[in-house]
């Protein structure tokens, strides 16, 4: 009867003196290792999120599908049904689809980059974000992750409108095709970057929604796809010259249009150019705006992405 107190007495300390040494076996072998940032892990960090951006697009099809709807539906019905009234200013042998075709194919990279950047508001909303950002990589590295991916994305919707260039009398002359693609991939990283500003600072999935469909139509219809910018109010003027989307369409329409088998005088009236005041706007200088653009909205986004808690 006396042995059993000594006994949970014994067991007791040999407890309290346990504890702790188990404790410090623990501490040795749940120790975790954080690499240290490095550029070559930044560049595997950029790799990844791209490479995300292009699986969720391959496993979303239908999103692939609606995206062309828009641009096909202005291209075919709008340009059809305007022929007729567009056919006194345009020159004999261009239609309005042809005099068109380069801003709608420019309105399919629009809708698509745009809405690319969405994925950052529905990562943050389910808390996906969240783990991204704690990631032992700089936030630089996640942004331009998104940008490329999202631009790559929206380039490859532009080429399949490239495909359909026949249907509006546009020549398949493979330097048109490459500089065509090209340029959008330069506007679908500008756009890109536009779209992942919005988002670094937007909460709510609808948010973003609305205030995406309140700008995409206005830079479209400002940017000259279904008209020249000449002879235009100087109140309009100003709003079509401070669109980024100006300055890729001009430059397309320019190349669509000297690939064409008319004058140069009829090829002067289809693409005037953009103008500053009377002085006509280099094309390399219209396409290094836009880049200055892009990269601009993007330093901006990782600014905000910076400061995101």
């Amino acid at each position: 009867m006396t042995m059993a107190p000594q006994t949970r007495t014994v067991e007791t300390q040999t407890a309290g003196v346990a504890a702790p040494a188990e404790t410090g076996v623990l501490a040795e072998q749940i120790r975790v290792s954080v690499p240290e940032r490095s550029l070559r892990s930044d560049l595997r960090a950029t790799s990844i999120v791209w490479r995300r951006e292009l699986i969720r697009f391959r496993r979303d099809r239908l999103r692939a599908v609606t995206a062309l709807i828009q641009p096909v539906l202005f291209l075919f019905i709008l340009g059809t049904g305007l022929s007729s009234l567009a056919k006194g200013g345009m020159p004999p042998g261009v239609n309005f689809k042809t005099f068109i075709y380069p801003g709608v194919v420019a309105m399919s990279v629009l809708f698509t980059a745009i809405f690319s950047a969405a994925s950052i508001v529905w990562d943050r909303e389910f808390g996906f974000l969240r783990e991204m950002l704690v990631a032992p990589v700089s936030r630089s590295a996640i942004v331009i992750g998104k940008c490329l991916g999202g631009a790559t994305i929206a380039t490859f919707q532009g080429i399949l409108m490239l495909v359909l260039a026949g249907l509006a009398d546009v020549p398949y002359n493979p330097v048109l095709l490459i500089t065509l693609v090209g340029e959008l991939l330069l506007l679908a990283f500008t756009l890109t970057a536009f779209g992942v500003m919005m988002a670094a600072r937007i909460t709510q999935f609808q948010a973003f929604m609305a205030l995406t469909q309140m700008l995409v139509m206005p830079l479209f219809f400002l940017s000259g796809a279904l008209y020249p910018l000449t002879g235009l109010p100087g109140w309009l003027s100003v709003l079509t010259r401070i669109d980024p989307l100006t300055y890729v369409v001009g430059p397309m329409r320019h190349a669509v249009v000297t690939h064409l088998n008319i004058s140069p005088l009829a090829q002067h009236a289809l693409s005037p150019g953009v103008t500053w005041d009377g002085w006509v706007v280099p094309i390399w200088l219209s396409l290094a705006i836009v880049a200055a653009m892009g990269l601009a909205m993007m330093s901006i986004a990782i600014v905000a992405f910076s400061k995101t808690e």
